[in-house]
This record gives structure tokens, C-alpha cells and sequence, in this order.
């Protein structure tokens, strides 16, 4: 049997890991799991030597002593108690099948077979849960089956998928969430979370919810406008129940853009600037701005009238769409975070989000853009009207900064909006709309779409904000910057294999008429 060993710390402990190179992913997390006596909710996240975070997986790459990985448990449940102690305090059933389900791993991979003792405790475990769950007066001991949720990747057949989230899949990350929501979030993940570099791809949905559930607490909205803990992960869990399953305008970009909205707090110092209720309306505001987002833009809305457009008039269709659902969520009382301030406080936070959402509408962009620079010369803290285009100048960034990120975070974003585009430019071809110029497949390639896009919307929008707050431009600046020579040196190498490859046919088919003409029975 062919096997993997990985070399790792814990805590400065060297440790190792070996596996089989065909075992599933789980038993993996399993190994390293209990290499770092993790509690079953634990979050677990590997580090390479040049410290970014590595996915644990058959497909870790093998490693030697002298490149060691860094595992650490970058959240953890502070009453989390050793292996055994569970037994101590009454019956936790879940923990001995997981037990049982690591010793049966651990042996497996040093044995190709069960001994013959373990079938049975995993027979008599069996039993006695089914013993337990047919009786219903015992529903109190709160027994649980784990439901483990494997990493969701964008399907390139969305259109062809259920477009809103099963109820089981909603149910499987709630539970997950729940679990994982007191779990305390170390200071290394808590700063990371506050720079534009954080990678997402590394982070499951249950873990993102955790993460937002920290900047809540961290920007002191909790305490600030007791907001209780439930009412908060319920808020966040129907955030996260209503966005659809698309390839870009998804959950994960609800967590980008509330995250650098969030990073973009920190750095600027905004907290000695503004009001908690402005900043409390700008994380809110990215959180919801793309809720039940389907996919298709309001060019789409407007030229195939659909719902939406007839509802809203042709106006930002999309935009007061996600207003819309945002306050559904909000009306509930086990979701409303708002439920506890004034009457007035409610009504100057709902007025900031529909402004804020209503801004990240690109078609006023250069309307927001131009008002915004309009103010730079006299910016005023204390100006209202300052300080809300500034709150939509802020969305607008966090919304469309991808580019700022690290390339191996930003370019796969680029992948699933490329995505994204091209299902909606078939469809249109499809139904004899107009085709949006950008989207169409036939037209648009990777580099040419970035560089448009960067020099002449990201850029200009991110030089006007670094102006009021030069301390961004290390930031956001200089790596969009380099995104953009990146994505030129791509796009001419792009055409010199057109080129080569134009070339090639010319030679072919001139070789052809040539032969034709020396062989004059060919016709």
C-alpha cells in the first residue's frame, strides 16, 4: 500500500502523519485532528514554511523534517475537555463513535485489517444508538449524527442545479455553525482577518460564519448595541440560507466584501472618524448587499423583464432586490439584530444600508465617483453628506477590490465571474436578447477583461479613496497594480500564440496549394 508521511508541529512538538495516497480526505483531518488532541469542532488550519494556509488532504504534498508544516487549532472550544473526560460528566455517545472511528483509521494504516475487537464496539455502539434514538422520551439527551460538509467548488452547470440551497444542506452547516460558534478565534486568525490579503478558499461556510460572527464582536457591536449571541448566528445563518449556489455572487463573496469592508475599518482607523452606527450600517450593508443574487445582471433583468425589473420600474432591480430580502431577514424577530436599539437608531441604520446596497449598482458609479471627488478638496468628518459618500465609496471598493488581494486568492474569483458571465451570455444568445459585450465567451478572455476593467473603474476609484487615506496605498494600490501587469504580460502572450498559430495555418494550407498544383490528378 502506498502511503504519504507529512511532517508537521503542534505547539513546537514535531510530529508526523502517515496515510495512504488513495484514503478519503476526512480520515486525514482525522490524523491531524487528533495530532493536536482537537475537539471535534476545533478549526484546524495547516501552514507552510512560508506561512500561508495549505489545505489538509490526500494532496498535501510530502514534506521532509527540515520543511516541517504548522498545524494549529486557530479556534477552539475553551471547555473543551481531554480524551476520556467526556465519560466523566455523563454519556456523550457522538465522542466514542468518533474515537472508534480514529482507532479504526489509526490501525488501518499500519494494518490492512480490522481486528476483529473493534467490529465489535462499533457493533455494540451501533446498537445501543439505535436503542436510543427509537425511544422518543429520550430526546433530551440531544444524540447527534456528525454531518460532515465536504468544501463546495462553483458547478460550471449551476443553471442546471437547484439555484436556491437544500434544506439539508442549510440544516448540515446551521449544525456545523452551532457547534463551531463559541469557539474562541486566536489573535493571529483575528489580525489576519483584518488585512486584504486573508485568503477565503481556505475556509469552509460554517467556519466563514464564525469569522463574521468575530467582527461583530471584535468592532464591539455586540456590547455596543446588545445584540444577543443567538439573534446574531440566527441572522447570519439566513444570510448565508439566502445565497444561491452561483459561481460568483455567492456566500463567499457576501464574506469577501464584508471582510476588506472590514480590513478596510482597521486600517483607515475609522472607529476615531465615524459613529459605531455608520460602521455598523457598512458592514451590515456588505454583508447583505448581493443577497439571493441569481446570477444574472440588471442588463439581463431589464432586457428579459423579468420580476424583478417590473418591480422595481428598471431601477437597480438587483440592488433593491437585496434591500429587500436584507429587511425580510431583519423583521424577524430571531433574526433582527436591530431588535433592541431606539426607533431612530432603526431608522437612520435602514436608511444607510438602501443607500450603501443601493450604491454598489455599477451604472452609478461614475455619478458616486464624481461627488465623492467633488468633496476631497474640504473632505469633512462631520459632514453628513461627506461622510455617506463615503460609506458608499467604501462598499463600492470592498465590492470590486479582488484585484488588491493575492493573486492566487484574486484569480479564481476571476474564474467564477468569467463563469457567471459566460451562463448569462449564452442564455441571452439563447433567448434572442441583447448580449452584454463583456460577458460574451466568443469575445472576452481572461486578460481582457481585467485590464479594461482595472485601468479605468478599479484604479481611478481606488487612487481618489487613497487621497482622503494615503495609508492604503501600500494596500490596495500597489497590488492592483501589479494585477494589471500580470494580466497585460498575459494578454500579449496570449497574442503572440495567436499570432504563431495564424501563422501555422498560413504555412498548411499554402503547403496544400502547393501540392495541388505540383500534382495535377489530385482534382
Amino acid at each position: 500500500m502506498e502511503t504519504k508521511v507529512i511532517y508537521f508541529t503542534v505547539n513546537g512538538t514535531p510530529e508526523q502523519a502517515e496515510f495512504p495516497v488513495d484514503c478519503p480526505d476526512q480520515d486525514v483531518k482525522d490524523l491531524f485532528r487528533s495530532a493536536a488532541e482537537a475537539g471535534p469542532h476545533d478549526i484546524l488550519k495547516l501552514y507552510s514554511p512560508k506561512g500561508s494556509i495549505i489545505n489538509i488532504s490526500t494532496r498535501l504534498e510530502p514534506n521532509s523534517p527540515s520543511s516541517c508544516y504548522r498545524l494549529e487549532v486557530v479556534a477552539t472550544d475553551c471547555s473543551h475537555q481531554p480524551p476520556g473526560a467526556e465519560l466523566a460528566g455523563g454519556l456523550d455517545l457522538s465522542s466514542i463513535e468518533k474515537r472508534l472511528q480514529c482507532l479504526e483509521r489509526n490501525i488501518l494504516i499500519y494494518d490492512d485489517k480490522t481486528p476483529s475487537v473493534v467490529f465489535e464496539m462499533k457493533k455494540q455502539v451501533d446498537s445501543f444508538r439505535e436503542k436510543l434514538e427509537n425511544v422518543e422520551h429520550l430526546s433530551w439527551l440531544g444524540l447527534f449524527k456528525d454531518l460532515s460538509e465536504g468544501t463546495h467548488k462553483p458547478s460550471p452547470f449551476y443553471h442546471k442545479r437547484t439555484l436556491q440551497k437544500t434544506r439539508e444542506e442549510c440544516e448540515r452547516v446551521r449544525e456545523k455553525f452551532l457547534q463551531m460558534s463559541s469557539l474562541e478565534v486566536s489573535e493571529e486568525v483575528r489580525n489576519y482577518l483584518k488585512t486584504p490579503t486573508f485568503d477565503n478558499w481556505q475556509w469552509e461556510d460554517a467556519e466563514i460564519m464564525v469569522l463574521l460572527q468575530v467582527m461583530y464582536t471584535d468592532l464591539d457591536f455586540v456590547a455596543s448595541f446588545n445584540i444577543e449571541p443567538e439573534t446574531l448566528q440566527q441572522f447570519l445563518f439566513e444570510v448565508y440560507r439566502r445565497y444561491n449556489n452561483i459561481p460568483f455572487h455567492n456566500f463567499k463573496h457576501c464574506f469577501c466584501v464584508t471582510q476588506m469592508m472590514y480590513g478596510l475599518i482597521w486600517l483607515t482607523d475609522l472607529r476615531s472618524k465615524m459613529d459605531s452606527i455608520n460602521l455598523l450600517i457598512m458592514l451590515t450593508s456588505a454583508v447583505c448587499h448581493d443577497l439571493d443574487h441569481t446570477g444574472y445582471n440588471n442588463a439581463y433583468q431589464i432586457n428579459a423583464r423579468t420580476d424583478l425589473a417590473l418591480r422595481y420600474n428598471d431601477i437597480s432591480p438587483l440592488e433593491n432586490h437585496h434591500c429587500a430580502v436584507a429587511f425580510e431577514i431583519l423583521e424577524r424577530r430571531e433574526s433582527n439584530i436591530f431588535r433592541n436599539l431606539s426607533p431612530d437608531q432603526y431608522k437612520r441604520i435602514r436608511e444607510g444600508m438602501i443607500k450603501c446596497i443601493l450604491a454598489t449598482d455599477m451604472t452609478r458609479h461614475n455619478e458616486i465617483l464624481n461627488k465623492f471627488k467633488s468633496t476631497l478638496p474640504s473632505f469633512d468628518f462631520t459632514n453628513k453628506e461627506h461622510k455617506d459618500l463615503l460609506m458608499m465609496i467604501l462598499i463600492k471598493v470592498s465590492d470590486i477590490s479582488n484585484e488588491a488581494r493575492p493573486m492566487e486568492v484574486a484569480e479564481p474569483w476571476l474564474d467564477c465571474l468569467l463563469q457567471e458571465f459566460f451562463n448569462q451570455s449564452d442564455v441571452e444568445k439563447l433567448e434572442g436578447l441583447p448580449v452584454t459585450p463583456f460577458m460574451d465567451r466568443d469575445k472576452v478572455t481572461k486578460p481582457s477583461s481585467q485590464i479594461g476593467f482595472i485601468r479605468f473603474v478599479l484604479l481611478p476609484l481606488l487612487i481618489e479613496l487613497t487621497k482622503l487615506f494615503p495609508c492604503l496605498k501600500h494596500h490596495i494600490i500597489e497590488p492592483v497594480r501589479k494585477a494589471l501587469d500580470y494580466y497585460t504580460e498575459m494578454e500579449k502572450a496570449l497574442e503572440k500564440e495567436q499570432q504563431a498559430w495564424a501563422q501555422s495555418e498560413n504555412v498548411a494550407k499554402s503547403n496544400e496549394e502547393d501540392d495541388g498544383q505540383d500534382n495535377p490528378n489530385s482534382k
